[in-house]
């Protein structure tokens, strides 16, 4: 694959004028990058990854398909986006009015897992973990694994691949 600019996009992919793409990163089959987004360096974004105007997305960032990375959101680096995981960033959306932006963040080496919700308004702690399927409605502290609807802390892990109750 020709790198563009030191950065790769699949032809399919819609890359807004306006939007930062950082060195190295990927972006893959029919993903749209909204214009004042920022993309840091050694990205992925997989098949049908949607990243909203001005989401801030860090370096070594892995999201997976489907998901949708909406604004109000900001990802630092080395985080993981499981596939089709859902954010949200508005508590009281309606079809009429005014939307009222609520922050997320995702901090340094997060993961979340497939089909997992993230309800605006939380932290997700540096390399914490959120099972599959969770529903985050609550800070997430850094080192926890939490999992169920909603997520619950079930342990913390000691270091990055290691884990204790």
């Amino acid at each position: 694959m020709p790198p563009t600019n030191n950065f790769y996009i699949h032809p399919s992919a819609i890359v807004d004028s306006g939007a930062l793409i950082g060195e190295g990163t990927k972006i893959w089959h029919f993903s749209h990058v909204c214009s004042g987004a920022r993309i840091g360096k050694n990205c992925v974004l997989g098949q049908n990854v949607f990243i909203a105007p001005n989401v801030v997305i860090g370096d070594g960032v892995k999201i997976q398909n489907g998901v949708s990375v909406y604004e109000g959101v900001t990802v630092e680096d080395l985080a993981f986006l499981g596939p089709h995981c859902v954010f949200t960033n508005d508590m009281t959306p309606r079809s009429f009015g005014e939307w009222k932006i609520s922050k997320t963040l995702v901090r340094r080496g997060a993961s979340i897992g497939a089909n997992a919700t993230i309800v605006c308004g939380v932290e997700l702690g540096e390399y914490c973990m959120v099972g599959a399927g969770s529903v985050v409605t609550k800070d997430v502290p850094s080192m926890a694994l939490v999992v169920g609807n909603p997520a619950r802390i079930k342990r913390y892990f000691t270091c990055k691949t290691t884990y204790k109750k």
